[in-house]
């Protein structure tokens, strides 16, 4: 499985608006895209501002897929009006797995 963790810094006054935004990219994607096995929003404990999305694909084919398709494309076109980002944290396959490939 691939995973990856990325941040976004979004202005104060668009914080519902990314989240709104982000979660329904989460659910487009997790019912529309086969590969798509997690999409998670969080919100940072210490910076109200700070967002992360803990994403999930079947292997790396699976998030590229994800990556050219619709719901990628319109969040970043609406997201980068007021987030900065993404910043990657994180991004690699499960030890072990054999679908990683």
């Amino acid at each position: 499985m691939y995973q990856f963790l990325v941040s976004f810094t979004v202005q104060p006054e668009h914080r519902d608006d990314f989240v709104q935004l982000a979660k329904k990219t989460a659910r487009d994607s997790l019912a529309n895209e086969p590969g798509s096995r997690r999409f998670e929003v969080l919100a940072d404990e210490e910076n109200p501002d700070l967002f992360y999305l803990n994403e999930a694909y079947a292997n790396a084919e699976a998030f590229n897929t994800h990556a050219s398709g619709p719901y990628f494309g319109a969040f970043f076109a609406e997201a980068s009006t007021y987030a900065e980002g993404p910043t990657w944290l994180m991004k690699g396959n499960v030890v072990g797995d054999a679908t990683a490939a």
